[in-house]
């Protein structure tokens, strides 16, 4: 559950390594097949370039499976019903869906709060002995605090740093210190996982069910208030008319500064193309055989999603790689989308 200084020290600084050995750093990977026999070496390759012939089969598979779509007047089920199958999805996979997490603070960086490994162990253990004791930060504090956020009662409200995770809750694995990890997920099976792991400690984090497609749902803190939203393969699950709407309500809620992290899947990625017939609901958009829905996003989609929102590129990538069953002898081509906006204004 939790990551050690150490290997957050390192996640902030580090470099590419070899081709060979552990898996490579960030930016996206560094272990590149330049002998096709090599291929069952290793479970993954990165920055696979895709030849025409392959873009065209993924062209003409995506629009095969497409081409027969759920009737509109089935359709509403899974987005009214969608907590049920999410909370469906938390029982039967409870937090096992992501199972090497470690990849975030070397894609992600940002995640870390800006201070030093002293500074970040002497505030937190003065941060958890004042919540333990319950006592109240003295006026003066509260002061600064009210003149930072224009609220003085909020979850998190004395932290300095402070990062939201929507939905999938996979930060909540670590503990960053010296920040206040807001999660929210509108399944409450997801909420209930997150609260009962022995070492949920409410004085770094406040989990939350919360619906991020619904208008008028309020957050637990203020506007402009986060350093960092968390996205991790979140908006795909939204149907793609509701997308622009959710980034825009949220951008709202980041410092001046403040960064979005995104990740989700990226246009013919192989999970796209396994749909069967049947399971299209809009284009690019699929319902699985859980009821939980996918879209498959475009480089370009991805920078128009978060410029509309009023935010800066810092970085926008399309993560190509190659993922290998050497059991099985079988491998498929990955696409992924990462991004990096930050907010100017």
């Amino acid at each position: 559950w939790t990551v050690s200084l150490k290997l957050a020290s390192n996640a902030s600084c580090a470099t590419p390594c070899c081709s060979t050995g552990r898996r490579p750093s960030a930016p996206l990977g560094s272990r590149i097949l330049t002998n096709p026999d090599d291929v069952f070496k290793h479970n993954m390759w990165d920055h696979v370039q895709w030849t025409e012939q392959e873009k065209e089969n993924a062209r003409q598979k995506a629009e095969e499976n497409s081409c027969e779509q759920i009737p509109l007047m089935e359709q509403g089920t899974f987005a009214t019903e969608a907590s049920h199958y999410w909370d469906k999805f938390y029982e039967t996979h409870q937090d096992k869906f992501f199972k090497d997490r470690k990849w975030l603070f070397l894609e992600f960086p940002e995640l870390l709060p800006p201070v030093s490994k002293e500074e970040i162990t002497n505030r937190y253990l003065d941060d958890h002995q004042e919540v333990s004791s319950n006592h109240h930060r003295t006026q003066e504090t509260c002061q600064r605090a009210a003149v930072e956020t224009n609220e003085t009662l909020f979850p998190g409200r004395h932290a300095s740093f402070r990062i939201l995770e929507v939905f999938r809750l996979i930060l909540i694995m670590f503990i960053v210190l010296n920040a206040f990890l807001y999660c929210c997920d509108f399944s409450p099976c997801a909420i209930q996982l997150v609260k009962e792991h022995p070492e949920y400690d409410d004085s770094m984090c406040h989990a939350f069910v919360h619906d991020i497609c619904e208008e008028m749902a309020s957050f637990p803190f203020p506007p402009q208030s986060l350093d960092v939203i968390l996205a991790v393969f979140v908006l795909s699950s939204i149907h793609p008319d509701r997308i622009q709407g959710v980034v825009n309500r949220l951008s709202s809620y980041l410092k001046h500064g403040g960064i979005f992290l995104f990740r989700d899947y990226g246009r013919y990625d192989f999970s796209q193309l396994r749909f069967k017939k049947g399971r299209c609901l809009s284009e690019n958009f699929y319902t699985r055989g859980d009821g939980t829905c996918v879209y498959f996003f475009s480089k370009d989609e991805v920078h128009d999603l978060f410029s509309k929102a009023g935010l800066e590129e810092i970085q926008n990538l399309e993560d190509r790689r190659l993922q290998v069953n050497r059991g099985k002898k079988v491998v498929m081509h990955r696409v992924w989308m990462q991004s990096k906006p930050r907010k100017v204004s």
